[in-house]
């Protein structure tokens, strides 16, 4: 290792390496900073199940990024499109339009050639059939504007990426922590950290901060996010402590975005404190549009059904927190058993069944049984007349009528047993308050002008998310303005 590079890149995930690779490939000497020691190396991209949101408009573009998508495949599916005027529509509506549209127009419109220029780097994509499509007479129909996922999920993303690395001859030390930037004349010109332990001094000409949030520090999601939030699971890695915002913020940077807001969904009630390589997002329980969630008063506190479940999941663990004891139990009959995920599966599940109702009642650990008992009748009373196949590919309008909480879509009674229950609580993926950044991932300072030497790319970036996203977008922006910042850091 030297003690002075083109470029210093902070952090070794999704952004980091799209960055680092980048700047490579704009001939610029690169080295890469990974707090972690190998086997967890990757940050958040390592626990990621590998969706990825762009525009596409045809099945040429479908065999830009998958060149072995059969013929068969082709005949079987009705992949649809998913233009730019969607993306945008569906990133404003879902962040209130208080995103930086600026951001989001350069998100969307690197979208697709910053996947391809991926798939030219080596990462591998394929169609999500079992994640993301419903067959619907005979054909397989996706829904979501989300027919890509990356080969090997967040795993397979990182190996691919490391493997250009290798290939390209950029150095990534693990082990290695960035505590504070070198800052001369008003230009960020290396970092001071520690590799294993020592203190070391790297110059650079310019450095990439691609580090994550601060969704593993309990006492900043307390103090940003609120109460109760310190109780939350972490969905990914536990080294995303918010120190590269600290240091950011130290060195005069501005921020930005929605600082009390997070991606959160739900996540199996015992699922261990931070994310777990072994189970990987097996965690996650995503298929509530198919059933009811009662809270520990045997109360439904959210409407399951209001949009398709790519549009909803990364806002409602932000409900779950605040329900009482922070958890909540997902309801299914046999009815929805079919249309169950995988994760619903795995050996280490929090799971309850039943014969009947009142069994299962019984069973719901901390839930009024009574209460809950009383809920499934009303629910079922209100919902509409008839039995037609589920459909989760279009919001059906199958609403309920006169619940204080209705069920937009997607409404079938709780009456084929047996019946099934998992339990669940809040898991937090990442925070949306982070830096605030120009539209050439340059961090900005508290004038809102650009820190010579300082780029910023993925979760550490604020302005793009409020409240809610569409899924698949957060990787996609992390490839999309760490391309862009490791670009223009080889030119600074």
């Amino acid at each position: 290792m030297q003690d002075h590079y083109d470029v210093v890149v902070v952090g070794a995930g999704n952004a980091a390496m799209a960055a680092a690779l980048s700047a490579k490939q704009s001939r610029a000497s690169v080295l890469v900073l990974e707090a972690s020691g190998a086997e967890d190396q990757g940050g958040n991209t390592r626990y990621a199940a590998g969706q990825m949101r762009t525009v596409y408009q045809s099945v040429a573009d479908m065999r830009r990024l998958v060149p072995d998508l059969t013929e068969s495949e082709i005949a079987s599916s009705d992949f649809g499109v998913y233009s730019r005027e969607d993306y945008l529509e569906d990133v404003m509506r879902l962040t209130h339009h208080r995103c930086d549209s600026d951001l989001v127009e350069i998100l969307v419109d690197n979208s697709f050639d910053t996947l391809a220029w991926m798939r030219d780097l080596g990462v591998r994509f394929q169609i999500s059939f079992g994640r993301q499509a419903a067959k619907i007479d005979g054909r397989f129909k996706f829904w979501g504007g989300l027919p890509f996922e990356v080969w090997g999920g967040g795993p397979g993303l990182l190996d691919a990426y490391y493997k250009a690395a290798s290939t390209a001859g950029i150095e990534i030390v693990c082990n290695a922590s960035a505590n504070a930037l070198r800052k001369i004349a008003g230009r960020i010109n290396g970092v001071y950290g520690d590799i294993q332990g020592k203190p070391v001094e790297i110059g650079a000409k310019a450095v990439v901060l691609a580090c994550g949030g601060f969704e593993a520090s309990a006492e900043m999601r307390a103090r940003y996010l609120g109460p109760n939030w310190d109780l939350a699971k972490v969905r990914g890695t536990r080294f995303n402590t918010g120190e590269g915002l600290k240091m950011a913020l130290a060195a005069g940077a501005n921020s930005a975005g929605h600082w009390s807001g997070a991606h959160s969904t739900c996540w199996d009630s015992n699922a261990p404190e931070t994310g777990d390589l072994v189970v990987g997002d097996g965690y996650q329980k995503f298929s509530y549009p198919v059933g009811i969630m009662v809270n520990a008063a045997g109360k439904r506190f959210v409407d399951e059904g209001s949009d398709l479940q790519t549009f909803t999941y990364a806002r409602i663990g932000r409900e779950i927190l605040a329900q009482p004891g922070l958890l909540a139990w997902q309801v299914f009959d046999q009815r929805a058993v079919p249309f169950l995920r995988d994760e619903y599966r795995i050996r280490k599940v929090t799971k309850a069944t039943g014969d009947t109702l009142e069994e299962l009642s019984r069973k719901l650990e901390g839930v009024n049984a009574d209460g809950f008992l009383q809920t499934v009748s009303q629910f079922n009373a209100a919902v509409p007349p008839g039995d037609p196949p589920i459909n989760l590919s279009v919001k059906d309008g199958r609403t309920t009528l006169g619940l204080e909480i209705p069920k937009s879509n997607w409404s079938y009674p709780i009456d084929k047993g047996p019946f099934l229950a998992f339990s669940v609580t809040t898991g937090i993926t990442f925070t949306f308050g982070g830096l605030r950044i120009s539209t050439r991932s340059q961090v900005l300072n508290t004038a809102r002008e650009p820190i010579p030497g300082l780029f910023a790319a993925g979760e550490i970036v604020g302005g793009i998310f409020y409240g809610g996203y569409p899924g698949g977008t957060g990787l996609v922006s992390g490839a999309v303005f760490g391309r862009i910042a490791g670009r223009e850091a080889a030119q600074a």
